[in-house]
C-alpha cells in the first residue's frame, strides 16, 4: 500500500476497485490450500491453488495496480454418518403453493458464503487503509458475482457493485399502472423482452463491420434482488445473418450514467493483465513453497513485483504501451552488463560513449525499438 501511494498514486484520477480470482496449477500433495479449481484460462477443473486479488484501477490511464491478495482455502465438509438403527426420515409431500402463515423474507438480510465473507473482509481492511487519501465508490466484479448476495455484501461495505447478469435473467419493468384498493401493491410490470426493448430506453446505436450495436439503459427489477437495478443491455446484431446476442450489465448505483457503467465494467479486465504478468514474469506459476506462510509470501511478492515493474516502466519511458516488461528486463540487463564491463576497464570511457553502448546492448533483447531511444538511468 505504501509503495502504491508513493510511486503509482495519481491524486487527480478516479479509481475503482476490481476483484477476481486467479488459479495457479500445482502438482504434488502437500502444498497448503491445494485443491481442484476451475481455470478460466484452461476452461477445465485443475489441481492447484487459488488466490483472490483486489486491484485499484485508474480510470484515466486504464492501469491496474494489485493492492491486496488472499489465498482461497476451501473448508472440507464434515459428513456425520447415521447409526445403522436410525432410518432416514420419510419425505412427506405437502400441499402445493405457499404455506399458510408464512411471511415475506427481507432480501437485504442474507447469509454470506465463506467466499463472500473473505472478500468482504479484504474490502473492509482495504478501505481502512485508504481512508483519508483515496475515496472509492465502485467495486467491479465478474458475472460470478452477479447475484443478490454479492450485491448485499458490497453494500454492507458502503460501496456500489458493478457486475454482469446471466443472459437469461428475468428482469421486469416497474409497474406504473393503477393499483388495487385492497391487497398488496403490485410491484412488477412487464417482463423485459431482449429482442424488443422499447425505443425510449435506447441510448446509442452504432454499426461497424456489419455488426449493429444497440445500448439500452433502464431501471429494472429482479425478483431475487432486494432493490432496483441500474441495468445496461448491449444488443449486437449481425445485419447480414440477423444473428444476435446480448449482454446485461448492472449496478446498484441508480444514478450512474450508462457510459460510465460500461466503461467501469470493461476496466475490470485490467486485473487479468496483472495475473498474466505475475505468472509470466514474476513467479506466480513457478514457486515451489508448500507451507501457508511461504505460499502467502510468494503470491504477494509476485503481485508486488507487478507494481514495481509498472513503476519502473513509468520512470524510464513515458509511453508504457511501447515499453513492455520484456523491454524493461532487456534494458536493466543491458545496463548491468555495460556497468560491469566498464568496471573492468583501466580508463573509464566518455559518458556519451557509455550511453551509446547502453542503447545498443539494451536493444539486443528488446521487443520494441523504444529501448534504443532511452537514456541511461
Amino acid at each position: 500500500m505504501r509503495f502504491f501511494r508513493q510511486h503509482l498514486f495519481q491524486a487527480n484520477a478516479t479509481y475503482i476497485l476490481a476483484g477476481d480470482e486467479v488459479v495457479v496449477t500445482k502438482a504434488g500433495k502437500h502444498t497448503f490450500g491445494l485443491d481442484r479449481f476451475f481455470s478460466g484460462l484452461l476452461q477445465k477443473v485443475v489441481p492447484g491453488l487459488a488466490f483472490f486479488a483486489l486491484s485499484l484501477v485508474n480510470t484515466a490511464d486504464h492501469t491496474s495496480s494489485p493492492i491486496a491478495v488472499a489465498q482461497v482455502v476451501r473448508s472440507k465438509p464434515v459428513s456425520v454418518p447415521l447409526p445403522a438403527s436410525v432410518s432416514p426420515r420419510p419425505i412427506i409431500k405437502g400441499k402445493p403453493g405457499r404455506p399458510r402463515g408464512s411471511k415475506n423474507k427481507n432480501k437485504a438480510e442474507v447469509t454470506l458464503t465463506p467466499e463472500l465473507q473473505q472478500i468482504q473482509t479484504m474490502i473492509q481492511a482495504l478501505l481502512l487503509k485508504l481512508a483519508g487519501w483515496l475515496s472509492v465508490t465502485y467495486v467491479a466484479l465478474d458475472g460470478h458475482f452477479g447475484n443478490n448476495n454479492a450485491l448485499q455484501m458490497v453494500r454492507q461495505c458502503h460501496l456500489h457493485l458493478i457486475s454482469k447478469l446471466r443472459s437469461d435473467s428475468a428482469l421486469y419493468f416497474p409497474y406504473t399502472g393503477p393499483q388495487a384498493k385492497r391487497g398488496t401493491r403490485r410491484k412488477y410490470g412487464d417482463r423485459v423482452d431482449y429482442r424488443h426493448i422499447p425505443a425510449q430506453y435506447l441510448k446509442q446505436t452504432t454499426v461497424a463491420d456489419g455488426i449493429e450495436t444497440r445500448i439500452y439503459k433502464a431501471t429494472l427489477l429482479h425478483q431475487e434482488f432486494a432493490q432496483s437495478l441500474n441495468v445496461v443491455i448491449i444488443v449486437k446484431t449481425n445485419l447480414q445473418t440477423q444473428a444476435w446476442a446480448h449482454v446485461i450489465l448492472f449496478s446498484s448505483d441508480l444514478t450512474l450514467a450508462w457510459d460510465k457503467l460500461v466503461e467501469y465494467y470493461r476496466l475490470r479486465f485490467q486485473i487479468e493483465f496483472n495475473f498474466r504478468d505475475a505468472k509470466q514474469y514474476w513467479g506466480l506459476e513457478d514457486f515451489m513453497t508448500i507451507t501457508e506462510t511461504a505460499v502467502t509470501n510468494a503470491a504477494n511478492l509476485s503481485f508486488f513485483m507487478v507494481n514495481v515493474a509498472d513503476c519502473s516502466r513509468r520512470q524510464i519511458c513515458s509511453d508504457e504501451a511501447a515499453f513492455s516488461v520484456l523491454d524493461l528486463k532487456a534494458y536493466c540487463r543491458g545496463y548491468k552488463y555495460v556497468t560491469e564491463t566498464i568496471k573492468m576497464l583501466r580508463e573509464k570511457p566518455d559518458p556519451i560513449l557509455i550511453s551509446e553502448i547502453l542503447r545498443q546492448v539494451a536493444c539486443l533483447g528488446s521487443v520494441h525499438n523504444t529501448v534504443a531511444q532511452l537514456s541511461p538511468p
